[in-house]
């Protein structure tokens, strides 16, 4: 009893800290668009867009253990459902993200079931052939009919821009700006509550130990399924807003190096740590204006010296950095 009363007052300032953190970052991100340009508008969108991404591939490879190279392909077939929606069946924008995400939930539980023979540099491999198949498919003139071929779709085609509804006094680029934020908030509060149950242990427990995990009762096979089905709703709604965002798909949007700049995202901002997609978007967004601005031609050198910088800093991301920091603070409050 008496380690539990020493301990309780030190977790509940970093409780407070950690909720104020939370609160803090919302209050910044509702108040950005009213200070900003347009065109910076657009581009935290984008972040959000990818933050939401980078955050469906961290619940499967940091929360279950599978290594994916192809989330790009789930976010495009996102992207893609949503414009032929809008453009073809008349769909508003915001009821294409639950068709996007069901969608995505059974391709990505379709590809696990197979994928459930494969660990390691093998499913690494498989979801590779993922993403490079994927462009090549949407270029099929089978399909170009839905797809648009190499030409792609313009989405909003007839009002250039998404509608504001109930009469909001915003502008189009602001108002998807607040809708993507709201979007990405649901699905950051649905994955967090979903890791703290039992599912979430019981991913965690087969990412820690399989065996362990299948000799408790866990039904691994299962699991990991739906974990992949999981992973790809959340990337392919994320998909579905990048296409609302910026009005236009196309197959050369969703090449491998989209897939690898999502795996980025999560080494950034810290492998199973959730809140850590939201850094992992900043990096992969702004650092390589930034690169460009420094030298136009030595961009891609100056982004890769950035990224070494940032794992040799901090290996463990973000979130390694941050549960250091805490750790800290809770010494510095148990010696008081």
């Amino acid at each position: 009893m008496a380690s539990t009363t020493e301990t309780t007052p030190a977790a509940a300032p970093l409780f407070t800290l950690e909720r104020a953190g939370y609160l803090f970052i919302l209050v910044v991100l509702i108040a950005l668009p009213f200070f900003s340009k347009s065109f910076f508008v657009f581009q935290v969108t984008q972040m959000l867009v990818y933050a939401i991404a980078i955050m469906g591939l961290n619940f499967l490879t940091g929360i279950n253990g599978q290594f994916s190279l192809g989330h790009g392909a789930f976010y495009a077939v996102g992207a893609y459902t949503t414009a032929i929606l809008v453009e073809m069946a008349g769909v508003h924008y915001a009821l294409t993200l639950p068709a996007a995400g069901v969608i995505c939930f059974m391709v990505g539980f379709l590809f696990g079931l197979p994928a459930l023979r494969l660990e390691s540099i093998y499913l690494a491999l498989a979801t590779f052939a993922l993403a490079v198949a994927t462009p090549q498919f949407l270029r099929l003139s089978v399909l170009e009919e839905y797809t648009g071929g190499v030409q792609g779709i313009v989405v909003f085609s007839e009002t250039f821009e998404a509608p504001v509804p109930f009469g909001l006094p915003l502008s189009s680029e602001v108002w998807i700006y607040f809708f993507t934020l709201g979007v990405g908030a649901l699905l950051y509060w649905l994955a967090k509550n979903l890791v703290a149950s039992r599912t979430g242990r019981a991913l965690m427990a087969i990412r820690d130990n399989p065996i362990a995990a299948q000799s408790m009762g866990v039904n691994t096979a299962l699991y990991k399924a739906t974990a992949f089905g999981i992973s790809a709703l959340i990337t392919g709604v994320a998909g579905g807003l990048s296409a609302i965002v910026v009005k236009f798909v196309a197959p050369d949007s969703f090449t491998f190096t989209l897939s690898v700049a999502l795996l980025v995202g999560i080494v950034v901002g810290g492998v199973g740590w959730l809140p850590g997609a939201l850094i992992g978007a900043v990096f992969i967004v702004f650092v390589p204006n930034v690169a460009e601005e420094l030298s136009k031609g030595l961009s891609g050198a100056i982004y890769g010296v950035f990224l070494i910088l940032m794992i040799y800093l901090a290996p463990t991301g973000a979130g390694g950095l941050i549960r250091s920091g805490a750790i800290r603070l809770k010494r510095l409050f148990n010696s008081r």
